[in-house]
């Protein structure tokens, strides 16, 4: 994305790393079209505070691995604010807690669905929308990944560190493939991230625990890979597509 207003689709964009994407694209004067799927009032508040700071941007209900949703999401956006330019697929669950032989298959299969299944789904539509081979005018796709891609998650989510394997599978064949048509496809992966992804029922918050902490001594915050992810989206990054880039305080 240039300094010129562009349309940018985020999926899970109503709370966490995906509000703060929107909220910090709108910020920017880009206009923002993200999904939620069940949790309307967080939805409002994030469409509240891009408003109320006088940016563009709607919220369309939806799952993120349907693919008559994912075609509705992309259709609201264009109807509203034009050809799109950009995509953040953020949308995920992170699955069971706990050992793998302990998961309940129905919980991975749903988990691998929205992970890996809307991942791809989401990807290509936004391929359709915006590959020079198809008439569109490019743009850029940055995938949400996790650095749970490398260190495995064992004992915790080990099917969520394999689902974001995946994303990073499809980031880099997808760049190679998309690369001559206008459209840089890049992955943003995570690590310890202060969001309420980190609360467990029953168990605590992950931030609590002193394992976790990464050598920058800290956990992140959803604004520091919101500020990676529209750099990856920006003229700045014009060269860098390919990438699998970890916004993980070192570990």
């Amino acid at each position: 994305m240039s300094s010129t207003r562009k349309s940018l689709v985020v999926t899970g964009g109503s709370r966490g790393i995906g509000a703060a994407v929107a909220r910090m694209a709108a910020q920017r004067g880009h206009a923002v079209t993200f999904s939620y799927i069940g949790n309307e009032a967080a939805a409002e508040a994030t469409l509240a505070a891009i408003r109320e700071a006088g940016g563009q941007a709607q919220a369309v209900k939806g799952d993120a691995a349907r693919e008559d949703d994912i075609r509705a999401l992309f259709d609201a956006a264009e109807e509203r604010f034009g050809p799109t330019a950009g995509l953040v697929s953020n949308a995920g669950i992170v699955g069971p807690y706990g050992r793998l032989d302990a998961a309940a298959p129905d919980e991975l299969r749903r988990m691998l669905d929205i992970n890996v299944t809307g991942a791809v789904l989401c990807a290509r539509e936004a391929v359709r929308r915006m590959s020079t081979r198809h008439g569109g005018q490019g743009g850029g796709i940055v995938n949400i990944g996790s650095i749970a891609a490398v260190l495995g998650s064992p004992n915790e989510y080990v099917g969520y560190a394999a689902s974001k394997g995946a994303v990073d599978s499809l980031t880099v064949g997808l760049a190679r493939e998309v690369a001559k048509e206008g459209i840089r496809v890049n992955c943003v992966r995570p690590g310890l991230i202060d969001t309420d992804i980190q609360i467990i029922p029953g168990i605590g918050n992950r931030l609590d625990n002193p394992a976790l902490i990464p050598p920058a001594g800290r956990a992140g915050t959803a604004d520091e890979v919101a500020e990676t992810v529209l750099w990856l989206l920006s003229d700045a990054a014009s060269y860098v597509t390919g990438a699998l880039l970890n916004v993980s305080g070192g570990r």
